[in-house]
């Protein structure tokens, strides 16, 4: 026989119940419509931090808005930049939308990242960029495996520097490959890669670097 007298039970099953409204209360973090530019803005916020393309579904998956209203959304945002002549487009690549820079601007960039960021590279991303220029293409996840820490913020400055770009192909689970670029090779005086010192050897084997990149995500 229980202990609980009824009026003990039902004021238990009354606070679960104000709990359960709770936990269900701070699951909704915010309501999109109430931010000033409302969804579209929310959608355009979230695609001014994202490093890779990221699908429409999961746009709208995190905002929890209709997968139909998202698209549409990006669609009306790549028009609006184009009409009015913006430095950076919308565009869908690889079944995902990331903001890039305009081609038309392609020689700004070029000047900028060759003449206006000749700092030293750090030891960071010397070994990052060894890493990429003997595995390559090479995903984030195998560069981590590698140097055994969060890569994201080395790889966005050699991505900066226009010593890597993403390799035309994709890895499993559609990951973005990384190789490195002709400017490479220029600032390594190098005329191919063929003439890389012969490091590769002391590196793991994609076997290794498959297994050590599981561990890292379990």
């Amino acid at each position: 026989m229980s202990d609980v007298s009824p009026p003990e039970a039902a004021a238990r099953d009354d606070l679960t119940d104000l709990d359960a409204e709770q936990v269900e209360t701070d699951q909704v973090a915010f309501d999109i419509q109430a931010f000033p530019g409302g969804a579209r803005s929310a959608i355009e916020a979230v695609l001014m931090v994202v490093d890779e393309p990221i699908p429409a579904i999961a746009i709208a998956s995190a905002l929890e808005l209709p997968l139909d209203d998202v698209t549409a959304h990006l669609e009306e945002l790549e028009q609006e930049y184009a009409a009015q002549q913006r430095g950076f487009t919308l565009r869908e690549v690889g079944g995902g939308w990331r903001v890039y820079s305009r081609s038309d601007y392609a020689p700004v960039v070029e000047k900028f990242l060759l003449d206006g960021q000749q700092a030293r590279l750090t030891q960071a991303s010397l070994e990052t960029l060894a890493v990429i220029a003997y595995r390559q293409p090479v995903s984030r996840a195998r560069i981590g495996a590698v140097r055994g820490v969060n890569v994201d913020g080395v790889v966005r400055t050699l991505l900066t520097r226009g010593l890597i770009a993403e390799d035309d192909e994709q890895g499993e689970g559609g990951a973005i490959l990384y190789g490195t670029t002709a400017y490479f090779l220029q600032r390594m005086g190098l005329r191919s890669l063929d003439e890389l010192p012969a490091l590769a050897p002391f590196l793991p084997e994609v076997d290794a670097l498959d297994e050590l990149a599981e561990r890292g995500r379990s």
